[in-house]
């Protein structure tokens, strides 16, 4: 059975803008595995950190569940997470336990930095699936099949220089939106601060008009989540779309942006 993996920083930004598309795979026989690298920690003005880390991993938890994920713990704290050996080490022994073909992950530029290095973590332990001699933590044996990484779309549609992004491919979310905001609601401990951090009043509503903003994007869905695949070199022998292969319909290729990609050499 395929599986995907949705490997990003926080709990709830899996929630955000990527488990509408993970609901849909799951929907087609997929498995779906999911970890938040980081543990929330720093997300409250109520509680402290170590209150918060232990709310924030229960409601983390019962997430995966609804969405009938296989929950991975995380592996730093909030502002911690930072690309290095020792924590791209356990970021490929989760890749190595869910042997993906497709790996989800943030955009390689947003309004974060724990985000962006999540997307460098996750991005370099995908590629290392099929190195024998690259050791994780815990040890596991690599794997050959192919790996395809599609990054989300970035917090606000843009870049931290406020640049508009465009997507690269829109996957239809609307039958799963439901399940996707049950997921969401899970992380209560979020609402209040969301509300005072980020001015997003209600999470859920936020999450609501943001999936729909990427479903008028897209041209043709009510609610969307957008992906750029990242370029295939070192992950697969050739160029392949298992999003594309395993959606089709429900998976709306952008032309604009594909004419205006580079062409490898």
């Amino acid at each position: 059975m395929p599986s995907a993996l949705a490997i990003f920083a926080h709990p709830d930004d899996i929630e955000f803008v990527a488990a509408g598309t993970l609901l849909q795979l799951q929907a087609r026989g997929w498995d779906i595995h999911y970890i938040n690298l980081c543990t929330g920690n720093g997300g409250s003005v109520q509680m402290d950190g170590p209150t918060t880390t232990k709310k924030r991993l229960e409601e983390g938890q019962e997430a995966a569940r609804i969405l009938g994920a296989a929950f991975y713990p995380p592996i730093a704290d909030d502002l911690e997470l930072t690309y290095s050996v020792p924590y791209l080490r356990k970021v490929a022994a989760v890749v190595r336990m869910a042997k993906p073909s497709i790996v989800l992950t943030h955009a390689p530029a947003d309004y974060m930095e724990d985000h962006m290095q999540a997307c460098r973590l996750a991005v370099t332990a995908a590629f290392s699936h099929c190195i024998p001699n690259f050791q994780t933590d815990p040890h596991l044996p690599s794997y050959a099949h192919d790996v395809t990484v599609y990054h989300a779309m970035p917090h606000g549609l843009c870049d931290p220089l406020r640049q508009k992004l465009m997507a690269g491919q829109y996957v239809d979310t609307t039958s799963v939106h439901a399940r996707k905001r049950e997921a969401l609601a899970a992380h209560e401990s979020q609402k209040h601060w969301l509300d005072v951090s980020q001015g997003m009043d209600s999470y859920l509503i936020s999450m609501d008009e943001s999936s729909r903003a990427v479903g008028r994007l897209s041209g043709k869905f009510e609610y969307a989540e957008g992906w750029r695949r990242h370029l295939h070199l070192g992950f697969s022998a050739k160029e392949i779309d298992p999003l594309k292969e395993a959606l089709g319909e429900l998976c709306l290729i952008n032309e604009d942006y594909e004419k205006a990609k580079a062409v490898p050499v």
